[in-house]
C-alpha cells in the first residue's frame, strides 16, 4: 500500500507529547515524515515532535471543550484535507475514555485504506487492526506506552537505536530570557483548575528558593500574565505571556528542575530531560499521565476523595488533595531532586541513562 500515514491524537498539547514515541516508531517506516491531525489545543506540540512531517488541525467535536457544533461543513473540513495529504493508512491514538470509532468513520469516507486504533466497543468494518483495552495491552500504564503499543499493532516500531523517552527538537538557546546562572522554573498555572496548586504557595515557595540562593523563572502564558507576577514577586523573572511553546522548551531544558501542576509543560520537560516536581491531582491516575522517564518527585494525595473523578474544578472543598501539600512539602522534593538522593535511585531514571 503506497501513500502517507496520519497519526492522530485529538486534545491536549500535553496528550501530543505523550505520544512522541509512537509517532517516530510510525516515522521509521515513512521516509518523508508523518501526517499529525490534532486538535487546535495539541497542534503546537505536534509541530515540535520528531518525524511529523506536516499537521492537520481539526477541532474535534467529541473531544473538545467546548465543542463546536457538527456539520457537514465541519466534518468536510477533516475530509477533505486528509484526501488531499493522499493519506492511505492512520494509527488512531486514544486515551481510556476515548474511542476512535467516529474518527475512524471519516476517515473512511475519506478513503483511508488501513486504520488501527484500541477501542472498547466493536468496532466491525471501522478498525482493521483493534486493540482491546484491558484484554490486549493493560491500561494502568503510562501513556507514551500506551501509544507505542497501538503502533506496534500497526506494524510500527521504534528503531534499537530509539530508547522511547519524550523529545522534540529544535530547542532554542533562551539565554537572552534567562540569563547564564542556574535556575528553577516554576509553573503554576493548567487548563484545568482541578490540577493547579494554590498560587500563594507557588510564591511562598519562590521566596523560599531565592532565600536559599537560587534563581527562580515563572514561566505562564499570556492570560496567565496577572499569576505569574504573583508568584514571582520582586526577585524572580516573571516570563508570564513571553514564551510560546518551543520558547518554553528551551527555558525548561536550561532549568535544574521543575515544579508543575499535571499540564503539558510538565510533559514538555520531561521531553527535554528535565527533573520534575510533580503537583498532581489524582483527578486523573498517576501511573498513566506522571512526567515519563525523568527524575520525578510526586506530590499531592492521590487517595483523597476527587480520585479518578476527571473533574475539571475540583469536587471536594478546600482543594485538599494540593492545598495541602506545603511549600516546604515542594521546596524539600526540589532539594533532593537537585541532589540526586541514592534512596529515589531505584524509582527513577536519570537524563542520561
Amino acid at each position: 500500500m503506497s501513500g502517507r500515514t496520519l497519526v492522530a491524537r485529538l486534545d491536549s498539547v500535553g496528550d501530543v507529547l505523550l505520544a512522541g514515541p509512537a509517532v517516530r516508531a510510525v516515522a521509521a517506516s515513512q521516509p518523508a515524515g508523518v501526517v499529525m491531525v490534532c486538535g487546535p489545543q495539541g497542534a503546537a506540540g505536534a509541530r515540535l515532535l520528531p518525524g511529523v512531517s506536516d499537521v492537520l488541525v481539526w477541532d474535534c467535536p467529541w473531544i473538545t471543550a467546548p465543542a463546536p457544533e457538527v456539520t457537514h461543513e465541519h466534518l468536510n473540513v477533516l475530509q477533505e484535507a486528509v484526501t488531499a495529504a493522499g493519506i492511505t493508512e492512520a494509527v488512531i491514538l486514544t486515551s481510556f475514555h476515548q474511542s476512535p470509532l467516529p474518527l475512524a468513520m471519516l476517515l473512511r469516507l475519506a478513503g483511508v485504506q488501513r486504520i488501527t486504533g484500541a477501542s472498547v466497543d466493536y468496532a466491525g468494518s471501522l478498525l482493521d487492526v483493534r486493540l482491546k483495552p484491558g484484554e490486549d495491552f493493560p491500561e494502568d500504564q503510562p501513556e507514551a506506552e500506551r501509544a507505542l503499543q497501538i503502533a506496534a499493532a500497526a506494524g510500527h516500531h521504534l528503531p534499537d537505536d530509539d530508547d522511547g523517552r519524550l523529545s522534540v527538537r529544535d530547542v532554542p538557546d533562551v539565554t537572552h530570557l534567562v540569563g547564564n546562572e542556574p535556575y528553577i522554573v516554576l509553573h503554576p498555572g493548567a487548563a484545568v483548575p482541578a490540577r493547579t496548586w494554590p498560587p500563594l504557595h507557588h510564591a511562598a515557595l519562590a521566596e523560599l528558593l531565592t532565600g536559599a540562593g537560587y534563581r527562580v523563572v515563572v514561566t505562564g502564558g499570556n492570560s496567565e500574565r496577572e499569576l505569574t507576577a504573583t508568584v514571582a514577586g520582586p526577585d524572580g523573572i516573571d516570563l508570564g505571556g513571553q514564551t510560546d511553546l518551543l520558547t518554553m522548551a528551551g527555558v525548561l531544558a536550561g532549568a535544574g528542575a521543575v515544579v508543575v501542576g499535571n499540564t503539558g509543560p510538565a510533559h514538555l520537560a520531561a521531553a527535554v530531560g528535565t527533573p520534575v516536581v510533580s503537583l498532581f491531582s489524582p483527578v486523573v491516575p498517576a501511573v498513566r499521565w506522571a512526567p515519563y522517564r525523568v527524575p520525578v518527585e510526586l506530590l499531592g494525595t492521590q487517595n483523597a476523595p476527587c480520585k479518578l473523578t476527571r473533574a475539571r474544578d475540583c469536587p471536594v472543598a478546600g482543594h485538599p488533595c494540593l492545598a495541602n501539600v506545603s511549600p516546604e512539602d515542594a521546596f524539600a522534593a526540589l532539594m533532593r531532586l537537585l541532589a540526586g538522593v541514592p534512596s529515589l535511585a531505584g524509582r527513577r531514571e536519570t537524563r542520561n541513562a
